[in-house]
């Protein structure tokens, strides 16, 4: 649903969901057409990386074991969509490849841009994805007693009015949020214009209110109880005294920051909050690919509710 509206257009939605499947392959076809082959001179011939991240993508998408996406490998062969349908054992090691994870990185930012002409408030948050179904995030992020899973964060910034992910990154699950709002907002920002950037407590700091500034937007992280009163008048100053004596217009867009909320929710409940790869890269890549999915099904939703067309 568009952020701003008033309830779903259920007759784009449901054509959305209809035509999702078909839609998805070839939009994330169009996407892997860019990705250039390494240069290779020695060796067996290895399978386009094309392909390769087409199935390493599309896997994650299907949700299906390898052996069971090779009927769905073999339909996009059939339609022309790759130009060769790898074994199984190929598509599991490749999704495990540590060369994927730039490429997921940048295809998540590609996959971005078709609504950059819709897109100008955003907002920064991280989440848990878990190596296993049996502990939880709420335990892990809250110091709860938990089973000793591993957890992979994702950090990601999103439009909040179609909930698209612009940038993200990945980390263990003890790396501090705010270490990455610096680099989100700046990939962001090589391709949107910046209007509104929110975010929680966790990133509050002079330099992240600074670094928003500088792109000509404005900052909304709401201070802490015990922020002392500035007296200059820098980025920081003027958003705590907007904070202080207009505390509802501040929170009014503050509150934009739960579409990141609503995002993870949308990819989690959509393509898991588990991963399933056994290496730390092949988890890395598969979170990375979850939101790589949800990308592409907010341009097919975008495609019906706002008439924009994707194309890369």
């Amino acid at each position: 649903m568009i952020e701003g509206s008033k309830s779903r257009s259920w007759t784009a939605y449901n054509a959305a969901q209809v035509e999702e499947k078909v839609r998805f392959t070839e939009l994330l076809a169009d996407l892997c057409s860019g990705i250039e082959q390494p240069e290779q001179t020695k060796g067996r011939p290895r399978l386009p990386l094309a392909d390769m991240v087409f199935a390493s993508v599309y896997k994650v998408y299907v949700g299906f074991s390898a052996r069971r996406f090779t009927s769905d490998l073999q339909e996009a062969y059939a339609d022309g969509l790759i130009d060769k349908a790898a074994h199984f054992n190929s598509v599991n090691r490749y999704l495990a490849d540590p060369a994927l994870t730039n490429v997921l990185k940048e295809l998540v930012s590609l996959s971005s841009l078709p609504l950059k002409s819709v897109e100008t408030d955003f907002a920064v948050d991280a989440s848990g994805f878990s190596t296993s179904t049996f502990a939880r995030w709420h335990e892990k992020k809250y110091g709860k007693k938990d089973q000793g899973r591993e957890w992979f964060k994702a950090h990601l910034i999103c439009g909040v009015r179609t909930n698209i992910v612009t940038g993200m990154d990945i980390s263990g699950w003890t790396h501090h949020d705010s270490y990455f709002f610096k680099p989100l907002v700046k990939q962001t920002a090589e391709n949107f214009q910046l209007r509104e950037v929110s975010a929680d407590k966790a990133y509050l700091g002079k330099q992240n209110m600074d670094l928003v500034n500088g792109f000509g937007a404005t900052p909304f992280i709401p201070f802490k109880s015990n922020t002392v009163v500035p007296e200059d008048d820098s980025t920081w100053a003027k958003m705590y005294h907007y904070f202080m004596f207009n505390r509802e217009g501040f929170m009014d867009h503050y509150h934009r920051r739960s579409n990141v909320e609503s995002t993870f929710s949308m990819i989690k409940r959509k393509f898991g909050a588990s991963v399933k790869g056994k290496s730390d890269t092949a988890q890395v890549n598969e979170v990375l690919a979850k939101v790589l999915c949800h990308n592409i099904c907010v341009l097919i939703l975008a495609t019906h509710e706002l008439g924009i067309e994707a194309a890369f």
